[in-house]
């Protein structure tokens, strides 16, 4: 039995989209189980709830013997590491209880972000967190998510800009939210593995932002340019949208973190999946724009 939580995310409903028709019994935590696909309500069980509550995740791991974890973002929480771990530790009671064999999750890449790098180091933290119960336990670490662009839309349409608190000239690792949920699935199809891993998971390209955009414009047929946003105003912008101060901060400090540089050394290294930035631009985002 697989226990997939966020089935209506981003990563979580692709991932569940690529394990749903195959043999293993799936069950699935949705605190709204109309938004869920009606081949899935026929197919997987559903608990309803939330999967930070205890007696949900309590129900929702019996007999099961691997999960496919992420933590809700919530940008309006006061204190972001705590939310990170609250929402974590009565899933880690549960894979206890319960006996939960294998954990697959989605935490974040980046080397010397343990203090100080904001969500990513919230992210370690919780990796930390479900390690400490012993259960065999992968870490996807992505970069920045190409969706991430996504919440663009308008001034990309509109005004041929995006904009991001990130060096013009200096790349930033990217990935596809596709080639993340395709990695969790067949990680959760594998019964052998045993231990602690971080499994880094990065597009095939080493984009600047401004190659970013010359490719965002051959694909639109339209001019687009990059605009770099100070991370002072970037901060200030997420607290006219509703942050809280705490998580403006953190996302501040996690900008400062990719900006120098947290990316790269696994970026060097790590093989990556095959979602390159064009094809997404071409499958994804062009249809968004002309939407």
């Amino acid at each position: 039995m697989i226990v997939i939580t966020t089935p209506t995310g981003s990563i979580g409903r692709q991932l569940l989209d690529d394990l749903i028709d195959g043999e293993e019994a799936i069950r699935v935590i949705a605190r709204d189980p109309s938004r869920l696909p009606e081949r899935v309500r026929e197919r997987a069980e559903v608990v309803p709830g939330s999967h930070t509550d205890r007696e949900v995740v309590m129900k929702a791991f019996e007999s099961a013997d691997r999960l496919f974890w992420v933590v809700p973002p919530d940008h309006s929480v006061p204190d972001v590491e705590a939310h990170y771990l609250d929402s974590t530790r009565p899933a880690c009671e549960a894979i206890e209880a319960h006996g939960v064999r294998q954990v697959v999750a989605v935490s974040t890449m980046g080397v010397g972000i343990e203090k100080n790098a904001g969500h990513l180091s919230a992210a370690r933290a919780t990796d930390d967190l479900i390690a400490g119960t012993g259960v065999a336990y992968r870490s996807l670490r992505p970069p920045t998510f190409m969706e991430n662009l996504l919440r663009q839309i308008d001034p990309i349409r509109d005004q041929g800009t995006f904009f991001l608190p990130h060096p013009a000239d200096r790349v930033l690792a990217t990935v596809a939210t596709r080639d993340i949920a395709a990695k969790g699935a067949e990680l959760l199809r594998d019964h052998s593995w045993t231990g602690y891993e971080g499994v880094p998971v990065i597009s095939p390209d080493a984009l600047t932002p401004d190659e970013m955009a010359r490719i965002m414009s051959e694909v639109l047929e339209r001019p687009v340019r990059f605009q770099s946003v100070p991370v002072e105003a970037f901060r200030q912008s997420m607290l006219q949208r509703g942050a809280s101060e705490d998580s403006a901060r953190c996302l501040a400090d996690m900008a400062t973190a990719q900006s120098n540089g947290a990316y790269d050394e696994e970026q060097r290294t790590t093989r990556p999946g095959p979602t390159g930035f064009r094809q997404w631009c071409e499958e994804v985002l062009k249809p968004a724009v002309l939407g």
